[in-house]
């Protein structure tokens, strides 16, 4: 039996083009269906992200809004953001109906793996972030306020700064999916990434350099579980064939090349 796509037929670009807008309209549908949910938490939210940050304020000190409609426009900025990260489940789901009718049966099997894996491992990033990265930060910064100086954060500076911190994060634990996809596909392979491991180690310190803001803690805190991750990646990228190696990648036609014998 043949290992060919379920559905390999060629359809004119018109039908790819749409299915690709009914596809892309799901998932702003489902980003606002999500934010619709939330807009009545907008404030519980932004105080729940604040959290990190107002548990190393000074005594008596608060998070302040210099713009007039900040107050009422960073919380919905926020709970926008949110609804975008909650929707990536709806919108890699999107993605993936749109690519598996091309993709063969073997790809499938690995496909879907790696899909689950790229949603909780960008969740684990935003958690690690959250949970570990900000405290450090936070309480690094109270403590190397100047005397004189009272700490009172702007709530859209924060806002920006988590943001950027969160996707960080977030792309960075993506590093074992993008690295097993490498080896899959041919690009590199095994032996190759071991051998520049000590350029990806310099490069995981260079990336935590401009993903991060300029402070050595979230630099090494991004960096550091970069690097292990690339090791983890390395490590599954072992137990999978590359895909050009797969025997089942040809048309089945392939194998009917030879015309049928004749009877005598």
């Amino acid at each position: 039996m043949s290992d060919l796509p379920e559905n390999d037929q060629h359809m004119p670009l018109v039908s790819h083009l749409t299915e690709l807008r009914t596809r892309l309209l799901r998932c702003v549908a489902a980003i606002f269906i999500i934010f619709a949910g939330l807009f009545a938490f907008t404030q519980q939210i932004y105080t729940f992200v604040s959290t990190p940050l107002r548990a190393y304020l000074p005594a008596g000190a608060t998070m302040i809004a210099t713009d007039v409609s900040s107050p009422f426009l960073t919380p919905l900025k926020l709970t926008m953001m949110v609804s975008l990260f909650l929707a990536i489940p709806v919108i890699l789901h999107q993605i993936w109906g749109f690519i598996a009718p091309g993709l063969y049966k073997h790809e499938k099997r690995i496909a879907v793996p790696l899909l689950v894996s790229s949603i909780f491992l960008f969740y684990a990033g935003m958690a690690f972030a959250y949970f570990l990265v900000f405290p450090l930060i936070f309480k690094f910064f109270a403590a190397a306020t100047p005397a004189g100086v009272e700490m009172m954060t702007d709530i859209t500076s924060y806002l920006d700064f988590v943001m950027t911190l969160f996707f960080a994060f977030g792309v960075a634990f993506e590093i074992p999916v993008a690295v097993v996809l490498l080896v899959w596909i041919g690009v590199v392979d095994v032996k190759y990434l071991k051998k520049i491991r000590p350029y990806v180690i310099i490069g995981c310190f260079v990336v935590g350099m401009i993903l991060t803001p300029p402070d050595i803690f979230s630099q090494t805190l991004l960096a550091v579980p970069m690097w292990l991750l690339f090791e983890i990646g390395i490590l599954f990228s072992s137990l999978i064939s590359k895909r050009g190696e797969h025997p089942d990648d040809q048309p089945a036609d392939d194998h009917n090349d030879q015309p049928p014998a004749t009877q005598a």
